[in-house]
């Protein structure tokens, strides 16, 4: 994995005070002076890392008066969103929301998608289900779940929407990030390649209704994955460290 900049960590640093609540929407942040000495870096690096939090609509700039926290709801990073409900409903409410989040933009592309698929879409949708197949046998973790967003990526292109495609494409890295978490789990991706292998079969008959339902299947087999193998297990791991 890269290392992060030094603005990245200086702006990631910065973020997570923000969503820990140490500066609560509303409040003024430290100045560039007080946080190149506090991350011991140049003002240029703290600056660039202010305007990339300002740019995701985090921080607003007030002339004269400093840098502000905006509220959540005005932010437009998935990501720092994602992090920041995390922290306030907690991360096992947060997992759910974003499969929730899926299921309602991902079925309606299915059914979109079977009524304008193509060959080559359905070739490519084979493709990735043979790579999951062969990067779950031989362990390779990232392999699989790349395999595995694509498989989600050709759907979504093939619903020929590209309003959907753009409100989807945000939710990428967070998936990316959050897949990588759950297919550690060996029963989680045997589970991701049926469920894919059923919503394909859905794709080729061309029936919007029996590929939403497959689709819709596969979200509910991803909750309960996650409900079972993540969050049941993270609980009874906890509980048996108290």
């Amino acid at each position: 994995m890269a290392r992060k900049s030094l603005v990245g960590e200086v702006a990631d640093d910065l973020l997570d005070r923000i969503v820990a609540g140490e500066f609560p929407p509303g409040a003024l942040v430290p100045g560039e002076l007080e946080l190149s000495a506090q991350h011991e870096v140049s003002r240029m690096t703290v600056r660039e890392a202010m305007k990339t939090l300002e740019a995701q609509r985090i921080l607003s700039v007030q002339r004269g008066r400093g840098t502000f926290v905006n509220p959540v709801e005005h932010w437009n990073s998935l990501d720092a969103v994602l992090r920041a409900a995390s922290a306030a409903i907690g991360n096992d409410v947060a997992a759910v929301q974003l499969i929730e989040l899926r299921r309602m933009l991902e079925t309606g592309a299915c059914a979109l998608a079977a009524q304008r698929i193509t060959r080559r879409h359905l070739d490519r949708l084979r493709a990735c289900i043979s790579d999951m197949r062969a990067t779950h046998e031989r362990g390779s973790l990232d392999e699989f779940v790349a395999a595995d967003l694509a498989f989600h990526d050709v759907i979504l292109e093939a619903s020929g929407n590209v309003f959907l495609t753009a409100v989807f494409q945000p939710l990428h890295r967070v998936l990316e990030a959050r897949r990588t978490e759950t297919s550690k789990v060996p029963e989680i991706q045997e589970h991701a390649i049926a469920m894919h292998e059923q919503v394909l079969a859905a794709l080729e008959t061309g029936d919007p209704r029996a590929s939403r339902e497959a689709m819709d299947e596969h979200m509910t087999q991803t909750l309960d994955d996650l409900v079972t193998y993540i969050q049941h297990r993270a609980g009874e791991a906890a509980g048996a460290g108290a």
